[in-house]
């Protein structure tokens, strides 16, 4: 997943950027990069690690100009410490075109192939976010047919863009002399949205993936961009909108809702913060159908993004709620660590037991997620360690059983600890007394509550099934195979984001 954002303003913009980023950084912590445009002339810094440690004075000060385009990523395609593959990217022709993705194609290396057959196109990284940079490039070229561009023609461009390629893909682009692109997959299954500032010297547009970054910088949200939908803003603030693909169907992410979006974000018409309530809410009533609730003492979240659901879940069940665990927000990542004691040594420098909240107690431990099971494992452990006598767990998702290929840096199959266990094995993996997991049913009703006309999901890594129809047992053996190998080892290290959600980072 990554963090993407775009703006067209009325002053400087360097700055404006930085901070997007900045409240995006959840979103990814690999890299960062901005390009801003003064005049026709594209103006980057980008690089490895958090936004404040790429960015100086002296960068901020080598980026004019009144619009630009920002990314925070985690890799999810491509090599984790590879500074090359940090976005934005950049094509010189035609026109001059940068580019910031959050989302994965499926048919990157298919794509590959036939642009270099048949576009002349040459991709220098395994990034497919270079992939979709050329494969606009080349339909803007053709749409244009060597003359300049009008709002039509770059929206007949993005149609054909959408007809060449699979997957999840949210974008923001700049064409020099032009203006700023930005667009959703068919599917609508990455995030993004886009809003405005009213000011003396005209209306500022700004995109982004998530509410937060314009509700941050003071900018009024507008609306989601509409799966397939393109959206067009020229350097003069001319707006300008059309659907671009044939039968589009919005189908968010279920993860977004569960995990990855901050709580404070609206997502397609419903409140991240509001879904994990409810999260919570329908997860009361599986507890109570399963376990004797006079028999647990309290109820703690795992930190951060378990909270809401916690809460709700101990008022609806009239017990008590204890921070149990406090957050080190200083340690290093755990899912950047080499080796799995070092990953379990980190779990624990990063999170501390309350030793009198445990003692003594029938704990039930709350977390959002389950994906590899170590550091559930460790978290289980940590509380027996401090007296615990009883530690049930749950998840307010279902079981993390299929990879995710639409933008979320999951394990493999073999690595996912719910793919070929059913509850009570992975209960007896993780040491609990009791393991009780959120119904997709009742996940895909806690975020329908907030917007009523969401009718489809994408919930492929809890249900197996999906959206975009061309993913096949192949494809997913095939990028095993790629993951798992030397060289994939080497480039791309540990599984990053399955444990970093283990880890709540958010």
């Amino acid at each position: 997943m990554c963090g993407i954002v775009g703006v067209v303003a009325n002053s400087p913009v360097n700055q404006l950027l930085y901070d997007a980023l900045l409240l995006l950084q959840h979103r990814g912590q690999d890299a960062a990069g901005i390009c801003t445009v003064n005049g026709n002339r594209f103006h980057m810094h980008k690089g490895g690690g958090l936004a404040r440690d790429v960015f100086r004075t002296r960068n901020m000060r080598s980026l004019p100009g009144i619009s630009g385009i920002a990314q925070v990523r985690y890799p999810t395609q491509g090599s984790a410490n590879d500074a090359e593959e940090a976005q934005p990217f950049y094509v010189n022709a035609p026109f001059g075109i940068s580019l910031v993705h959050n989302g994965n194609l499926t048919n990157a290396e298919r794509m590959k192939e036939e642009m270099f057959r048949n576009d002349r196109r040459h991709i220098n990284t395994n990034s497919d976010s270079e992939v979709l940079l050329n494969v606009l490039a080349h339909e803007l070229e053709v749409a244009s047919d060597g003359i300049g561009l009008e709002p039509a023609t770059i929206f007949r461009a993005v149609s054909a863009v959408h007809r060449r390629l699979r997957g999840a893909y949210a974008v923001v682009a700049q064409i020099a002399g032009y203006g700023l692109l930005a667009f959703r997959d068919p599917y609508g299954i990455r995030p993004l949205c886009f809003g405005i500032n009213e000011t003396d010297h005209g209306t500022e547009y700004l995109v982004a993936s998530e509410s937060v970054a314009l509700d941050g910088l003071g900018f009024q949200v507008v609306r989601d961009v509409a799966p397939g939908e393109a959206i067009f803003i020229d350097y003069e603030g001319r707006f300008f909108a059309t659907q671009c693909a044939e039968n589009p169907s919005l189908n968010p992410c279920l993860f977004e809702y569960v995990y990855l979006a901050r709580p404070d974000s609206m997502l397609d018409g419903v409140s991240v913060y509001a879904a994990r309530l409810r999260l919570g809410e329908y997860l009361a009533r599986r507890v109570a159908s399963e376990l004797r609730t006079g028999d647990i003492d309290v109820v703690m979240p795992i930190p951060d993004s378990s909270r809401p659901a916690a809460m709700q879940l101990a008022g609806n069940l009239g017990l008590d709620y204890r921070e149990g665990f406090i957050k080190n927000r200083y340690i290093g990542r755990t899912f950047i660590m080499p080796g799995q004691a070092v990953r379990a040594k980190s779990v624990r420098q990063k999170l501390n037991a309350i030793g009198v909240e445990f003692k003594g107690k029938n704990v039930l431990l709350v977390d959002d997620s389950i994906v590899r099971g170590t550091t559930s494992q460790e978290i289980v452990q940590m509380a027996r360690d401090a007296g615990a006598a009883r530690v049930y767990f749950a998840s307010s998702a279902p079981p993390v059983r299929y990879p995710n290929v639409y933008g979320i840096d999951m394990p493999t199959r073999a690595e996912l600890i719910a793919s070929a266990r059913d509850v009570g094995e992975i209960q007896a993996a993780i040491g609990s007394d009791a393991l009780i997991f959120q119904e997709l049913d009742d996940l895909k009703r806690a975020v329908r509550d907030g917007n009523p006309a969401l009718h489809g999901f994408e919930a492929s890594c809890f249900d197996g099934e999906y959206v975009t129809g061309d993913v096949s047992p192949a494809y997913l053996d095939r990028i095993e195979r790629a993951r798992l190998s030397p060289v994939a080892k080497e480039g791309q290290g540990l599984s990053q984001l399955s444990l970093a959600i283990e880890s709540s980072e958010n």
